[in-house]
């Protein structure tokens, strides 16, 4: 048995936007907001939507959005990569949430509350070690809240847990858990099977639930964000290097700048090979090592026409064939 990740899109939407089983988003908010307890009796999934086609694969962040007991709306986003700007982005979002709520002519007394709440697949908050970090407007001396604060902005950062599924034991590190660590499950733990919302969010990630077009579809969401960190990291580390060796005859920062520019330009293109590599072994098994080669000596142009004609492959002769033909 094995899971898809709840970090792609695909996969979010479909377990947290269901409106089918409304009952999984209560739980996850209750333990992500309330410490576990049952506070949310009742939600509306606000505009569900499914994700889209592969095609670019350019956004990095998801959302669902929900009303909640109190008249709330409650943003959820997921966040894998550390963009930029991306705290400016947290609370434009917030903010632009609760100001669209208002009609023509309708009068302030109509807003309601407004909380972001945003998992972060990287540390955000360097200074401290919390795991759930809440955030409303405060007196900047006496720390008091701000009367009939509506804004809330509250972070889970996934990297700072650290605990294996025998220390589980409250409902936010059980979902958080599930956050982490799903796709290296091989069965529903009890742990968590014991939690029927997690339980039932699980069976809609069971890889085995899924049509082949979007196993194939999910394979390469994962592997795109994968490649996309390794890529940049990778960039960085070659462009670092070019840029040190230029910066001897045109000075340090200039060389830096522009190694690290065609360090992931470079990292971008290897990254590529990889993607095309792993969705290759998935389609017609292990390739040999001839063919490795004659992949990786293809342009840019012939790399991206050979990521659209694999899923067409049924063997490595397949691949092969396009090889001869592509010269």
């Amino acid at each position: 048995m094995r899971f898809i990740s709840p970090k792609t899109d695909f996969a979010f939407k479909r377990i947290f936007g269901s409106s089918e089983h409304p009952e999984i988003l209560i739980s996850f908010l209750n333990a992500m907001l309330y410490n576990g307890e049952p506070t949310i009796q009742e939600l509306e999934i606000i505009d569900p939507y499914s994700a889209g086609s592969v095609t670019g694969l350019k956004d990095t962040y998801l959302d669902v959005k929900a009303k909640i007991t109190g008249n709330k709306t409650v943003i959820v986003e997921m966040q894998v990569l550390n963009v930029a700007a991306f705290e400016k982005r947290v609370v434009y979002n917030a903010a632009k949430t609760y100001s669209t709520q208002l009609k023509a002519g309708e009068g302030y007394l109509k807003l309601n509350p407004v909380i972001a709440l945003t998992i972060t697949d990287f540390i955000l908050f360097e200074n401290t070690e919390k795991l759930i970090s809440n955030f409303e407007f405060t007196e900047t001396e006496e720390k008091f809240v701000y009367p009939n604060c509506e804004l809330k902005l509250v972070f889970v950062e996934l990297p700072k847990f650290k605990k294996e599924l025998n220390e589980l034991e409250t409902l936010p590190e059980k979902w958080i858990y599930f956050m982490k660590n799903a796709p290296s499950l091989e069965a529903v733990p009890e742990t968590l099977g014991s939690i029927e919302e997690i339980n039932t969010a699980l069976g809609i990630a069971n890889r085995a639930n899924l049509t082949l077009d979007e196993l194939n579809d999910v394979d390469k969401r994962e592997m795109f964000i994968q490649d996309q960190i390794g890529s940049v990291m990778k960039g960085i580390e070659i462009g670092l290097q070019q840029g040190i060796e230029q910066g001897i005859q045109q000075g340090i920062e200039q060389g830096i700048e522009q190694g690290i520019e065609q360090g992931i330009e470079r990292g971008k293109i290897e990254g590529e090979i990889g993607l095309i590599m792993r969705l290759l072994v998935r389609r017609v098994g292990d390739v040999t090592q001839e063919v490795q080669t004659r992949i990786q000596g293809l342009s840019v142009e012939q790399l991206d026409d050979l990521g659209e004609a694999l899923l067409d492959f049924r063997s490595q002769e397949d691949l092969i064939a396009w090889l001869d033909a592509a010269g």
